[in-house]
């Protein structure tokens, strides 16, 4: 054996539903190699003889060798087999079959195959059987002596029974066609077909599977940086596409990993405190300036040359896999992801994402209970919210430097399994009404009414089912608002683009309530952050989502008319009436409260015919009116200012809306001098709107740049669409809409030539 059970070379690890062996390799003048290394087969065949119930074996040897279920269960198998032949002495023993010496070699080949090859090369015993069985009936061939024919008879039947074990063990019917030519004891090729482990580094328990898989198709391949490369592939036989990544971690030389392992070893005796966690940018700052000083030094003790880019990479794999969150860090990074999902029991399954180009994918990314355990730890800290039987439930989001997310996490009782994760990443700028348009999420006409309807203070709600964009829908309203507004933001987790907008120039107040799912907190509730904010003074008033009983509290603010400007917010129902039903039935909002409510915007994921796609689009822009008593739906209370058009893949504008009669429309004119009586006057001002909002799109595409669609120039269009209107209103004592577009379509084409976008 490689080593002596002093602590027995070995531990058995329970991790949920695994009995994983962890093998102590590092004393070992050699590779932990099942595949290419016979002793190292046949010792992990002991403990498994030992140690039966293993689904899952681990070679540490300044990294992580994992060999999986599938693969442990193939040498569980063989040691299986071993453990029964061991015991059936009459097989090892000859004489059972013929006392005659000139027979004796029969007994030596037996144990050869079973005490001997089985362990170290059941391929090559197999073989060996087969090679045994083919040469005795040649023997038989050419003799006559009943008594020889009776004895040789006998022990190819023995051979025969063993081939037949042989054969139904998983291994052998793997390689059965294979082995064609097989040299016993040298050949490890077959073996090197079937056992692959996943390589990790020592420092990470997350393990990756490296090794693309055999009869993939090559969809797509990009970088996530210069070090970190991504995969699309569509494996054979599998519907869901697989997310492949291949980051640094897994790329750097023996000297690199040794001295990683020594600085994690150095810092891991800090445990960051919970104050620390509170600003979690200035906390990683500070360990990555700590971990650059001590590479350096280690780097410098032990000979080893970095430069200053080397070290900046290694300090920045050194803070992801002690104070950050691993591989999730690595997958944030992609802005093309939007959902990830780690599931429970944590280990048993790999990470899958949603990606915005492939949807549902699976990655090549397993993580660890000590990960989960470690993550789950850290966000309790960020949070300042509790996790635990009590509290199986917890929303909280992560910020990184170049992402951010909404997290939810559960654990038991309410998963059964431990627990579990699922993240919302957040696109790193806020969406804006053009790049909703050049996606198709909806059309320059519904842009062109949504804008309107801000720029008038209307009440909007945006409803949709989970994953239908409502939160990315209420953002890219926010950057519609001029910045000349106030705006407050109430959410429990953090998903809007807050920050994004102050440094936009945004006046902007957010306020973090109580999640509705956390029974104890120092925070407060949702309803009585939106009363504070009517404190606060006038300001648009945007909530997260409406879920509990701030919902109340928002519509008393909207019936008092305590809000001049617009107020929003997401809810999830998936038509109108879904909306009044849950807001009046389930959040208890009196009924003729509810008329407070001024539009609905509903958003839903559109299914391909092949099921197998998914797009994002508009379903409905729908007007509340307020005459009915009882029921909207019945009363025609609903009434629809635009609607999806199934075969043409758009928004269509409805009759009540191209003929002005919309009560919502005309309560805006009403109040506007240039638009009070003159529905021909509004129908042109969001008709220009959209012919803006188009133009942008089209410039965009003409030039191959989406800086035009960003939030940073839409903020700037809207705001020079708002200036030239008021500029003309002053000058001809009206709008005229015409001279609008065109002024504004000057000033475009001089920032597109001076290229200030």
């Amino acid at each position: 054996m490689p080593f002596e059970k002093k602590s027995r070379g070995y531990e058995i690890i329970k991790e949920a539903q695994d009995n994983i062996i962890r093998i102590d390799a590092n004393s070992w003048s050699y590779l932990p190699s099942i595949e290419n290394n016979p002793l190292v087969m046949s010792y992990v065949i002991d403990l498994l003889i030992q140690v039966p119930n293993v689904t899952r074996i681990i070679f540490n040897q300044r990294r992580n060798y994992i060999y999986n279920y599938d693969q442990t269960q193939l040498l569980i198998e063989i040691a299986n087999l071993y453990n029964h032949l061991v015991k059936q002495k009459r097989l090892l023993n000859i004489a059972g079959i013929s006392q005659d010496n000139k027979y004796s070699h029969w007994n030596n080949v037996v144990q050869k195959i079973i005490l001997n090859l089985l362990k170290q090369d059941p391929i090559g015993a197999y073989v060996q059987l087969i090679r045994e069985i083919r040469e005795e009936k040649i023997y038989l061939d050419k003799t006559n002596d009943m008594n020889e024919i009776k004895l040789r008879n006998s022990y190819i039947g023995l051979l025969s029974y063993l081939r037949s074990l042989f054969e139904n063990t998983k291994l052998i019917s793997l390689v059965k066609q294979d082995i064609s030519g097989y040299s016993i004891g040298n050949d490890r090729s077959l073996y090197r077909n079937v056992f692959n482990p996943e390589i990790t580094p020592d420092f990470m328990y997350t393990r990756l599977m490296a090794d693309l898989p055999v009869n993939a198709e090559e969809i797509e391949i990009y970088k996530l940086d210069e070090d970190t490369e991504v995969n699309i592939l569509k494996p054979a036989g599998d519907i869901k596409y697989l997310y492949h990544v291949s980051p640094p971690e897994f790329k750097i030389s023996e000297d690199k990993y040794e001295i990683l392992e020594l600085a994690r070893q150095a810092l891991i005796e800090h445990k960051p405190s919970k104050e620390e966690f509170t600003d979690t940018e200035k906390m990683r700052q500070t360990f990555f300036n700590i971990s650059r000083d001590l590479l350096q030094e280690l780097a410098e003790y032990r000979g080893l040359e970095l430069s200053f880019k080397e070290v900046e990479e290694l300090s920045s794999i050194l803070v992801r896999y002690t104070i950050g969150f691993g591989l999730i860090e690595t997958l944030l990074q992609d802005q093309k992801i939007q959902d990830i999902s780690i599931n429970g029991p944590i280990g048993q399954s790999p990470i899958f994402i949603v990606h915005q180009d492939y949807d549902e994918c699976i990655t090549n990314i397993i993580p660890s209970l000590e990960d989960g355990e470690s993550w789950a730890s850290k966000f309790r800290l960020i949070s300042g919210r509790p996790l635990d039987e009590a509290n199986p439930v917890l929303d909280t989001e992560l910020l990184l430097k170049n992402a951010r997310a909404r997290v939810a996490v559960i654990t038991k009782p309410l998963n059964p399994h431990g627990l579990a994760f699922a993240l919302r990443r957040h696109r790193d700028d806020p969406w804006t009404y053009p790049l909703f348009v050049k996606n198709k999420m909806f059309n320059s006409l519904a842009a062109g009414l949504l804008s309107f309807l801000v720029d008038g203070s209307r009440s909007l709600l945006f409803a949709g089912t989970r994953s239908s964009g409502k939160t990315s829908l209420l953002g890219s309203t926010l950057v519609e608002i001029m910045r000349k507004y106030r705006i407050i933001s109430i959410e429990d987790t953090q998903e809007l683009p807050i920050d994004a907008l102050r440094k936009l120039g945004y006046n902007v107040q957010a306020m973090k309530v109580r999640s509705a799912l956390t029974h104890t907190s120092s925070e407060l509730g949702a309803d009585e952050g939106i009363r504070t904010s009517l404190r606060l003074g006038d300001s648009s008033l945007i909530v997260g989502e409406i879920r509990s009983i701030e919902a109340s509290a928002l519509y008393e603010a909207m019936r008092i008319g305590a809000l001049a400007n617009v107020v929003a917010g997401t809810i999830h129902g998936a038509d109108p009436y879904s909306v009044y039903d849950r807001v009046v039935n389930d959040l208890n909002v009196p009924k003729t409260s509810f008329k407070a409510t001024d539009v609905i915007v509903v958003s839903n994921p559109v299914k391909t015919a092949d099921g197998l796609h998914k797009k994002r689009r508009i379903l409905q822009i729908t007007e509340v009116r307020k005459h009915w008593q009882d029921d909207p739906l019945k009363e025609n209370g609903f009434v629809d200012l635009m609607s999806y058009d199934t075969k043409e893949d758009t928004l269509k504008p409805s009759q009540d809306l191209i003929n002005g009669d919309s009560e919502i429309l005309k309560s805006i004119a009403g109040s506007i001098k240039e638009f009070s009586g003159n529905w021909d006057a509004v129908w042109d001002n969001i008709l220009l709107r959209a012919r803006i909002k188009e133009a942008l799109v089209n410039y965009s595409l003409k030039l191959k740049n989406q800086n035009l669609l960003e939030a940073k120039f839409a903020v700037l269009s809207n705001d020079k669409f708002h200036e030239i209107s008021d500029k003309i209103r002053e000058e001809l004592g009206y709008i005229d809409n015409k001279r609008v577009f065109f002024d504004w379509n000057e000033w475009i084409k001089d920032k597109i030539k001076k290229k200030e976008f």
